[in-house]
């Protein structure tokens, strides 16, 4: 019986060919590691969040919050760049919940998509209050009563 090591063939299997990954497959994988963070409300502008939560009851639309709102992404071969749209909870650290996504969403990406993250730039659009009523919630029990 012959052994073969892969070297005769042109280098081991798993190395042999080349792995493209959308932009999508990556803002997905962000979006769900920024949302982890506690102190996270929500991803995307209050406009963005109210426009998506209306193409969500739309028939045919999909259902469920939009993993990628409030993401966007720049994917290379090898590195991947990441701007991140926030809302905060009140009364948290503005600058600790933005380290905390950064560690989280890089650490993700660069495991599940083997990229490495150059930069994770953050804004914070917006801060919900405690009286506060959610734009989605809000729908959703209106939707309740009628």
């Amino acid at each position: 019986m012959t052994e073969h090591t892969g070297a005769k063939y042109g280098g081991a299997p798993g190395s042999r060919g080349r792995t493209s990954i959308a932009d999508v497959v990556v803002e997905k994988i962000a979006g769900m590691a920024a949302r982890d963070v506690r102190g996270v409300h929500a991803l995307g502008s209050g406009f963005a969040r109210s426009m998506g939560s209306m193409r969500e009851r739309m028939p045919g639309a999909g259902s469920g919050k939009s993993v990628t709102r409030g993401v966007s992404v720049e994917v290379g071969e090898v590195q991947a760049a990441i701007d991140l749209e926030l809302v905060v909870d009140y009364g948290v650290s503005i600058t600790d919940v933005a380290g905390a996504v950064r560690e989280n969403v890089i650490s993700a990406v660069e495991r599940m998509a083997g990229r490495e993250v150059v930069e994770v730039n953050i804004m914070v659009g917006d801060v919900k209050l405690p009286d506060e009523e959610d734009e989605e919630g809000e729908e959703q029990e209106r939707q309740r009563l009628q």
